[in-house]
């Protein structure tokens, strides 16, 4: 099996030797190979998202992606089945910041397919001016984590009735490095207790998502689901659009390490289908290699983890909390039902 640490040792920018998320389909002869499997990936009209799907629909999948604009997604899917694969690709119409709306976007989904091998969370806001969803959750939170625990729970029966132990199903939830910031404040994940920083929200989020799927990891990787987070490096996409001048300086001047779209799903599409993967879940996965506890900083800027990153404690006290969210708000009673 490729491994790509070498790729990542020099990096020079968009575009360079680091590999696409095609080059993982192709090195893990995976063309063609996923005929009649299904994938749901979150926030698929721009950047990485886009990539992603594209690279599973050359796999041969059927891929459903969601966003918030129907006509950007219609204009992705043009763009992605001109492959002429075989594979479905359907667009969802999907709004992260209302569980209304993924309530809805869940039940749309329902009505293609009773199948689901892969659940691809990699929607997000980044760098947001303080702002909340439409149930009052600081909109870091509520977006990045809170929607997506929403749409986990509304389609977790499906993941785990396609899940075999020739092929299991598989979380992944798109990351960043920038969870190393600080972890989640359980007593104030609002952020109303304290002045508001965007970087410090984000970063928050960041820990949301690994939190969750280390959670999702304990509870069903013995019935072959299992879930792992993603750092896909720094992209120059529509998420970083609230950088002030000072932030997008600072972005220039890491141009070197930042990839395109297509070499930013890399790590995304690995952790979704990558054969060396299979049956193990709770990772934190960078650059296409499996992260580490980062010790120094400025070494393992790339794969390193923070500590606060696995807490079972946190992790399974966010868990309960998020539940409490989603039941509450009463966009899903089917959910209830089935407790």
């Amino acid at each position: 099996m490729a491994t790509y640490a070498k790729d990542h040792e020099n990096p020079n920018g968009p575009g360079d030797a680091r590999p696409t998320a095609l080059k993982i389909i192709r090195d893990q002869d995976l063309d063609d190979k996923l005929t009649g499997k299904v994938f749901l990936v979150t926030g698929c009209t721009s950047g990485i998202g886009v990539e992603t799907a594209r690279a599973l629909h050359v796999a041969g999948a059927d891929v459903y992606i969601t966003g918030r604009d129907v006509k950007a997604g219609q204009r992705v899917i043009e763009s992605i089945t001109q492959d002429k694969r075989d594979g479905k690709v359907g667009f969802i119409e999907m709004h992260l910041d209302s569980l209304a709306s993924v309530a809805e976007g869940i039940e749309a989904f329902k009505k293609h397919t009773n199948l689901l091998n892969g659940l691809i969370c990699n929607a997000g806001v980044a760098f947001h001016p303080k702002a909340t969803t439409t149930e009052g959750f600081e909109t870091h939170f509520g977006v990045n984590h809170v929607a997506h625990f929403a749409l986990f729970l509304g389609v977790q029966e499906m993941l785990l009735k396609s899940a075999t132990a020739e092929f299991p199903s598989r979380v992944t939830m798109v990351s960043s490095s920038a969870h190393r910031v600080n972890p989640v404040n359980l007593d104030d994940y609002n952020l109303t207790k304290c002045e508001y920083d965007p970087t410090k929200a984000y970063g928050a989020s960041k820990t949301a998502n690994i939190w969750m799927v280390n959670v999702i990891e304990r509870m069903y990787g013995h019935k072959h689901l299992h879930a792992n987070s993603v750092h896909p490096g720094g992209i120059h996409t529509l998420g970083a659009r609230h950088l002030e001048d000072s932030g997008e300086k600072l972005f220039k001047s890491f141009y070197r390490i930042v990839k395109s779209p297509e070499q930013g799903a890399a790590t995304t599409v690995w952790a979704a289908v990558g054969k060396d993967l299979e049956g193990r879940g709770g990772l934190y996965l960078a650059d296409v290699q499996v992260g580490v506890l980062s010790k120094d900083p400025e070494k393992d800027r790339a794969v390193g983890y923070a500590s606060h990153a696995f807490d079972e404690g946190l992790e399974n006290q966010l868990w309960e909390l998020s539940r409490k969210f989603v039941f509450e708000s009463g966009k899903f009673p089917e959910l209830i039902r089935s407790e």
